[in-house]
Parts: C-alpha cells; structure tokens; sequence
C-alpha cells in the first residue's frame, strides 16, 4: 500500500504535464447571432499575436487562409442570408479568406470539414465576396470574429479590423 502512494505523486505530475502540453495554444472559440430570422454560428480557433508580424509575415498576403488557427473556421446558417448583398444558401461552410492590403476576399466553401486549408479547392467555393480591411478601434492580442445583431461580422486580429455584412 506504502508503494502505491509513493507512485501518485509521480503519476499526478506526469498528468499535469501531459494535459499541458495537450493544450492548445489557439484555443476554440465560436459567435452566434441574428441576421434577420436566420442564426448564424461561427465556430474557429483563436491564435495570439505573440510579438509577431502578422498581415503579410504570419499571415501572407494574396494566399487563402483558413481565417483562424488548426482546424478551417466554420460559418453556419439556418435559413439562407445574403453575405454583401449575395445568396448564400442555408448550409455549413469553411470560412476561408484571402487577405490582403487593400482588399480582403471572404470564402465560404462547400467542404465544412477541414483540417486549415490544405485540402482547400476553389471548385467547393459557394461564395466569394471582397471588402476593404481597416484599422481596428484597438490591438486585438487573441484573434476574434464578433457577429452583431445588425447583421455586421467583425473579424479582430492585430491592429486590424475586417468587416462583412449579412442580411436576409
């Protein structure tokens, strides 16, 4: 009996350092609201900025990406919306984006499960709108997509704010 509890300390901390380094260090995180009567749910990872050059380093310029950390960040809708203006059919899709200085293209593609964008194909895209990026109120440590009841979709990261509508 004396041997069984002179192991538990030991195995409590191999635990802790396994669970530790489990962890992930983009932790999930998810935005649901209202556009009109459809719910919109927005499931992604949320990377930090860590001291790092993110738009254009991290983060390249012209090149999809899969808008968040590990798995593709996921957009849903229950009824169909309008994303700027155009049809996006009630479903669940990857959210991907192509940033870039002036102009953003936001992706919602066909293949909700993804693993990042590596099995992206534009062939699955159902809808590419383009915005313009701008200077966020404030730096935004941990990446974070914030839907508004008005129908507005804020993505934070950095010094920089992206901004799509959604409408019925």
């Amino acid at each position: 009996m004396k041997r069984l509890f002179s192991f538990l300390p030991v195995f409590a901390l191999l635990t802790i350092t396994a669970c530790a380094q489990n962890a992930k260090p983009s932790p999930a995180a998810s935005a649901e609201f209202k556009a009109g009567n459809a719910t919109i749910k927005i499931n992604y990872n949320a990377p930090s900025v860590k001291g790092r050059e993110i738009w254009g380093k991290l983060v390249p310029y012209g090149q999809v990406w899969r808008t968040g950390a590990n798995e593709a960040t996921t957009f849903e809708t229950d009824q169909d919306v309008k994303i700027e203006g155009q049809l996006l059919p009630k479903g669940k899709y990857a959210l991907f984006t192509i940033p870039g200085k002036d102009e953003w293209v936001i992706i919602f593609n066909k293949t909700a499960k993804q693993w990042g964008s590596f099995g992206y194909k534009e062939a699955d895209d159902a809808l590419r709108v383009s915005v313009r990026p701008g200077l966020a109120n404030a730096f935004t440590e941990v990446m974070k997509i914030e839907g508004h009841n008005d129908g507005s979709v804020s993505l934070l990261w950095e010094k920089l704010e992206v901004i799509f509508t959604v409408s019925q």
